[in-house]
């Protein structure tokens, strides 16, 4: 028994694996291939799709790593890969057939970035490429025929905050800041230089709003607004979504504001390896947020 589809309001929304097997042969649609490794999308991907792996999105800045990449390469690749801002798009990823380095995130990454630049259509395959197979959908090996677009980027400012504003912003009490990084890592010493998290950060790893077999499957609604209950998020409040690099922040950013429909998100894209890289900026250990 699926869910409605497309489900949320906005630019990123979500399809289920019947959507998509119902909609693949759309002209105006496109499917593209964000599975962790070339090899992966060699040996099978759906029919039709087009490869674009995350590596290609983000570049040191100033020696800081895990920035985006600028404008005018983003235009160029995008281009390359034959996107066009205003044509449906599905985004999938797996585990990865070949590598096995898929950990789900792939796919929220590749999405984030796609409407940051400025697509205005992206859908989400709910349970992606695993899905997809468990629901006996075709693959392929067949490469597709790509024409180089004429897309225009777009950075939409209002989605993500600098480290300036994000500093001003995180101690209102109107705000609620989340660290979507696993609890061993926000509690002590991950690979960053210092250990624990910003100050005030709760909490929530990104793995708990997906199902335990499928780190690409959404959980049941009900079981979401649990969650949000436990933690005291509600949509009255400005949702800051930080992790380590931003990249798991991605998957709870496009889940407050377009699935669950949160009027007030934010990413911090430098998150925790950018607070750290500063030396007077304190950290907390353990598990409370201060």
């Amino acid at each position: 028994m699926t869910k409605e589809y497309p489900h949320g309001d906005g630019i990123v929304k979500w399809v289920d694996t019947q959507w998509l097997m119902d909609h693949a042969t759309d002209e105006d649609l496109m499917i593209l291939d964000a599975q962790p490794n070339v090899h992966d999308y060699i040996k099978a991907h759906i029919p039709g799709a087009i490869y674009m792996n995350e590596g290609l999105l983000r570049v040191p800045k100033n020696g800081l790593p895990a920035q985006y990449v600028p404008e005018a390469a983003i235009e160029a690749i995008f281009r390359r890969v034959g996107l066009e801002a205003d044509r449906p798009l599905v985004v999938y990823t797996g585990k990865g057939l070949f590598s096995g380095w898929g950990n789900g995130l792939e796919q929220t990454m590749v999405a984030y970035t796609l409407a940051r630049f400025g697509h205005k259509h992206v859908y989400v395959l709910d349970g992606g490429f695993e899905q997809w197979m468990q629901d006996e959908g075709p693959v392929s090996q067949v490469f597709p025929e790509v024409t180089d677009s004429n897309f225009g980027v777009e950075v939409q400012r209002e989605y993500f905050v600098a480290y300036d504003a994000f500093r001003a912003l995180k101690d209102r009490e109107d705000v609620i800041l989340l660290d979507a990084r696993p609890p061993d890592v926000y509690e002590g010493q991950g690979p960053w230089i210092k250990p624990g998290h910003i100050p005030g950060a709760v909490n929530v790893p990104w793995k708990v709003f997906m199902t335990d077999e499928n780190p690409r499957k959404l959980r049941p609604d009900d079981e979401i607004q649990a969650i949000l209950d436990e933690h005291e998020i509600t949509p009255e409040k400005t949702v800051i979504c930080s992790c380590g690099t931003g990249r798991e922040a991605t998957n709870e950013f496009l889940l407050f504001k377009w699935y669950l429909g949160f009027p007030k998100v934010k990413i911090y894209e430098g998150s925790f390896t950018e607070w750290s890289s500063y030396p007077e900026n304190p950290t907390v250990t353990g598990p409370n947020p201060r």
